[in-house]
Formats: structure tokens, C-alpha cells, sequence
């Protein structure tokens, strides 16, 4: 009996095995995203203060369940005014300041999963949820007084849930350091001249909400990823 029993459980890991390798992979995820974006800066300390809207598109190039390179090209509002702090400025001590702009950034980075990240079908012990972090750089465009370009520096963290076998979604917060302080269009307002490359700069932050679609599947012919 004890055989028979066995053999069935055997049969079974079997089908189960080939039924995975059937289900495809896929190297590439598109999509987009809305979210909220906070200024960081001379004129704002809080996270949560003056959040404007955010509008991006994405592409993901998926390496394993485990890791994917992140292209991402946002569109974004950017809102601050010295009436929000109590910091006492030396170039701005006669009048309040105000600014609103518009901000692009496009950012390259990489995404570690904890968890192998898939359907469990296309993918042995693959998770439909799993936590992620991420850090890469990237350019930023504003206008407050002047246009200005500069790189920028996201790090952050997220998570990413497979609501279909070919589409998920994500939710990630994003903090962007940048190489400049004139994204609100003023620069050294203590009237102290600052130096290196993240010496009072300006940041911001997002939370994006996105959906993405799965393409281009993975040739079954080649086995040459390894399981994580």
C-alpha cells in the first residue's frame, strides 16, 4: 500500500514539475503609473506636506524572478513656499518666497526581490507577493526661476503583486536625491556658499501606484537561469 501511496506522490511532483516548465517566462514588463510627489528642500522638511500629482511610464527588463533593471520617465508638480518653515533666511528675510514647477525626471535603476517574484507556475517556489528595494540614477528637469538639469540619485523601497499571470502591480516609494538647489529656484538662501555634490541639495519624493503587462516570453529551450 505504502508503495502504491508513494508512487502516486511521485506521479504527482511529476505533472506538477512539467506543468511549470510549460507556463511561460517573460522578460520584459511595460506599464504605467500615478502617484504623488513632495518636495524636499530649503522650503519644506516633511514628507507629507504640499504633495503634488505624479504621471509616469515604465519598462522593466526582468534578468529572474529575483532582479530587473527599471527604466521610468515621470512627469511631475513641485510646490513650496517659505511661509512653511520656520527657518530664518537671509536672502529672503524681506519677502515670502513661493514657487511652483513642473519637474521630469528619468531614472535607470535595479530592483532586488526578497522573494523569487512570479505565478509559482512559470517559476519553481515563485511568490505572487513579494517586498523589493531599489537604487539607481537619473536625470531631473525643472523651471522655477530658470531651467535647470541635473542628475539625480532614487533609493527606496516597494511592493509588487501578480494580479494575473501577465499583470502586476506595484507600490513603491521612491526618495530622489539630487545634484542641484535650484529645483525651487533658490540657491544657498542661508547666504553661505555650499559645496560637493549632496551639500544642501534639493529632494523629492514619490508613491506610485503602477500596473504593468508582461511581453516578450523567454525561449523554453534554454535553461540557463538558475533557481533563487
Amino acid at each position: 500500500m505504502w508503495v502504491m501511496t508513494l508512487s502516486l506522490m511521485i506521479c504527482q511532483f511529476s505533472f506538477t514539475t512539467a506543468k511549470a516548465q510549460d507556463e511561460p517566462e517573460y522578460r520584459m514588463e511595460i506599464g504605467g503609473g500615478l502617484g504623488l510627489t513632495t518636495y524636499e528642500g530649503d522650503l519644506n522638511g516633511n514628507l507629507l506636506h504640499e504633495m503634488q500629482p505624479r504621471g509616469a511610464v515604465t519598462a522593466k527588463f526582468k534578468m529572474n524572478p529575483r532582479m530587473a533593471w527599471t527604466a521610468t520617465l515621470g512627469y511631475n508638480q513641485l510646490k513650496g513656499s517659505t511661509d512653511n518653515v520656520e527657518t530664518w533666511y537671509p536672502d529672503l528675510r524681506e519677502t515670502s518666497y513661493h514657487f511652483s514647477t513642473t519637474l521630469i525626471d528619468l531614472d535607470m535603476r535595479y530592483e532586488y526581490n526578497f522573494w523569487a517574484f512570479g505565478t509559482g507556475q512559470e517559476y519553481f517556489r515563485a511568490h505572487r507577493l513579494t517586498p523589493f528595494i531599489a537604487l539607481g540614477v537619473g536625470l531631473a528637469w525643472a523651471k522655477a526661476d530658470e531651467a535647470t538639469l541635473a542628475a539625480q540619485f532614487p533609493i527606496g523601497l516597494g511592493v509588487k503583486w501578480k494580479v494575473r499571470p501577465r499583470l502586476n502591480l506595484t507600490l513603491e516609494w521612491m526618495m530622489h536625491f539630487s545634484g542641484t538647489d535650484r529645483l525651487d529656484g533658490v540657491r544657498d538662501p542661508y547666504g553661505i556658499i555650499s559645496t560637493g555634490l549632496f551639500k544642501n541639495t534639493d529632494c523629492y519624493s514619490t508613491l506610485q501606484l503602477s500596473f504593468t503587462y508582461d511581453i516578450w516570453a523567454k525561449c523554453k529551450t534554454c535553461h540557463s537561469d538558475k533557481d533563487l
